[in-house]
């Protein structure tokens, strides 16, 4: 967005085109502010609908922040009550819109940073006629705990979030132990958390900090195990080696009989996942042009689902 047009959320409490300040947060956060410019259609849907689909939410420090004690009665948002589903880092609002037209009957809350998603949504918002969606631009985890009424969300949707591939950059992924906590207090009993990536190394990442949370049930376990998982195929066809796959403990001795040292490596562990419990795909994610780009560059996509006890 440019600095012409600056969003009414933007003005408390920040600095609009200028990195965040994360000094008096907990935790590091799992974006990094990008370019805010529209192109001219988006910029004129911004300026025309922004007010009433994007949800202005008091700030704290920064731009991206949800001041402590902020209360939303999403019912009078939407001026009706109905399920919530929260998509998180919805990017372009392909999944948000689809959702939305989908299931007309539920409400859809969009959590993005970046004004160009934002934008990008509320074009389709005004192109399908949509009154079930609302927009917030704000870091996710303030999101999940200050917006949200505990055990009052359907559905939590977390598609393709970045992975931050380097070791020293893992903390600031937001799928994590944390961020399961949160979910666990959103989500109603019976609630649904849907995740994918096509990243394998976040995927087990996923696997585990979710398996890991007594209020998370995975939906189906033990499903895609052997050979049937993506897992087992990211590791044993060599797929993701230009920046690392899911890696494999290391042993003594020599690499498991039929799995090529350029794939594995010498000397590791068992390649194969036992473990599975990966999901379809969700039929209610549409194929975007990212995943799409996954594919095309031999990524597999890992999709989980699991289910608030």
């Amino acid at each position: 967005m440019s600095s012409e047009h600056p969003a009414p959320a933007q003005h408390a409490h920040g600095h609009n085109n200028r990195p965040d300040p994360e000094l008096y947060r907990t935790e590091p956060v799992s974006f990094v502010r990008r370019g805010e410019r529209l192109n001219p259609r988006r910029q004129k849907t911004w300026d025309r609908s922004h007010g009433k689909y994007i949800v202005d939410v008091p700030r704290d420090r920064a731009t991206t922040s949800v001041a402590e004690g902020t209360d939303i009665d999403w019912g009078q948002v939407f001026g009706r009550t109905a399920p919530l589903v929260v998509d998180i880092g919805s990017g372009l609002g392909e999944s948000t819109a689809q959702g939305a037209i989908d299931h007309p009957e539920w409400d859809f809350i969009s959590v993005e940073v970046y004004t160009p998603g934002l934008a990008a949504l509320l074009v389709r918002v005004e192109d399908e006629g949509l009154e079930n969606v609302r927009g917030v631009q704000a870091n996710a985890p303030e999101v999940l705990d200050r917006l949200l009424p505990a055990g009052g969300v359907q559905e939590i949707w977390v598609f393709f979030p970045d992975p931050w591939h380097k070791t020293r950059h893992h903390k600031r992924r937001l799928v994590s132990p944390a961020f399961a906590d949160r979910v666990a207090r959103a989500l109603a009993p019976g609630g649904v958390l849907r995740l994918a990536t096509d990243w394998s190394s976040y995927a087990v990442h996923m696997r585990s900090a979710m398996e890991a949370h007594p209020q998370l049930a995975n939906a189906h376990p033990g499903r895609a195990t052997g050979e049937d998982s993506p897992l087992t195929r990211v590791r044993l066809e060599g797929r993701e080696l230009e920046v690392g796959a899911q890696p494999i403990a290391p042993r003594t001795g020599s690499a498991r009989a039929g799995v090529s040292e350029a794939s594995s490596g010498a000397g590791l562990e068992d390649p194969v996942d036992h473990e599975g419990g990966w999901a379809p795909r969700f039929e209610g994610r549409p194929l975007t042009s990212f995943e799409n780009k996954a594919l095309r560059a031999g990524r597999l996509v890992f999709d989980l689902t699991y289910v608030r006890l």
